[in-house]
């Protein structure tokens, strides 16, 4: 029986590995021939993912370096599965000898031994962050494939939110203005905010080295997008986006355009206002054309105290959540795009 391994329906990723094992990847099934083969982009990416970037994410001293093992010839794809991976250099093994015998409060340990029967303890085994070093191979290869189908698309990623810190209008109105492909990477907690982004990397520093964690929000825009794209019943575009954000973890909760706060309002005005943003680009389940805008909230870090001193965690998901994100959005645009050709004669 099937693992549910797989994400998609034209532009198919499954994903293998586990966070100690010999090596993670991706098969990614569905890419048209002919398709110009971008290795810089796909190394940039997983760079953009990778620990040990920073003071404020995991030390975890990984180069995830990517191996493409088949579905490229020449600097081009075949049409047939592309399979890429990563190796693991820097795992620890002995760091997590006592989780086989005592789950870690919050983590799957224990969730994953009850519903297999046998799981492998060692960083979490395939519940691990670490899994998602697959899902950016798989969404750097969306991202070829949209720079050829819709060149002026781009998706920004960004921390909203970070603990008590949240970004204002006119921090989102800068970052509105950047010509920066991603412009929240220029800040070590991809928290664009010249005036609080030091506050936040002195508080996510401090909560490295005292065993603590926090939450936030990720927000995710995407500009130049097409009309159209999404089923308007079960494969609606903001359901695929949901259930993307809500498969990685630590996920709380995922909300469109004003979202939550649409409820506080009264319909006639809501409905009214010229903004188009109050949507999130979408209605009906289909683009609009306008910026998509979603936000995804993340509760704090599991790993906390004496384990998170021990070990190699990171304080805050958000900031490498982000490229995350953005990856998973371009799966299932590229996906959705693919699908779209055979909506007309």
């Amino acid at each position: 029986m099937s693992g549910a391994n797989s994400f998609g329906s034209r532009f198919v990723l499954t994903t293998f590995g586990e966070s100690h094992g010999v090596a993670l990847g991706s098969v990614i099934d569905g890419v048209p021939a002919g398709l110009k083969w971008d290795q810089a982009l796909l190394e940039r990416e997983l760079a953009r993912r990778r620990p040990g970037q920073s003071k404020v994410v995991s030390a975890r001293a990984e180069g995830d370096r990517p191996e493409v093992l088949s579905g490229v010839y020449e600097g081009k794809t075949l049409g047939t599965p592309i399979a890429i991976l990563v190796r693991n250099e820097d795992a620890r093994s002995q760091d997590y000898k006592e989780i086989a015998k005592k789950p870690r409060a919050g983590h799957a340990d224990d969730m994953w031994k009850d519903k297999f029967g046998h799981s492998d303890p060692r960083g979490g085994g395939r519940s691990s962050g670490r899994e998602t070093v697959s899902r950016v191979m798989g969404g750097a290869v969306a991202k070829m494939l949209l720079r050829k189908t819709n060149p002026k698309l781009k998706i920004i990623g960004f921390a909203r939110a970070i603990g008590e810190f949240e970004l204002s209008d006119a921090d989102l109105s800068a970052l509105g203005k950047s010509k920066a492909e991603y412009p929240a990477d220029a800040f070590a907690s991809r928290y664009p905010s010249k005036q609080e982004a030091p506050a936040v990397e002195r508080l996510l520093v401090e909560a490295k080295a005292k065993g603590l964690s926090y939450g936030g929000i990720a927000e995710i825009w995407v500009e130049g997008l097409p009309k159209g794209l999404g089923q308007p019943v079960f494969r609606k575009i903001k359901a695929d986006l949901a259930a993307a954000a809500m498969s990685l973890g630590a996920t709380a909760g995922v909300e469109f355009g004003e979202g939550f706060g649409t409820t506080l309002e009264e319909g006639s005005e809501f409905h009214s206002q010229k903004d188009p943003s109050a949507y999130g680009g979408i209605r009906g389940g289909i683009t609009t054309g306008d910026r998509l805008v979603f936000r995804v909230a993340f509760k704090p870090t599991s790993s906390v105290l004496d384990v998170a001193k021990k070990g190699r965690h990171d304080p805050c998901i958000v900031p490498r959540a982000i490229p995350v994100l953005e990856s998973m959005t371009a799966l299932i645009l590229a996906d959705h795009v693919l699908w779209s050709k055979a909506d007309r004669l």
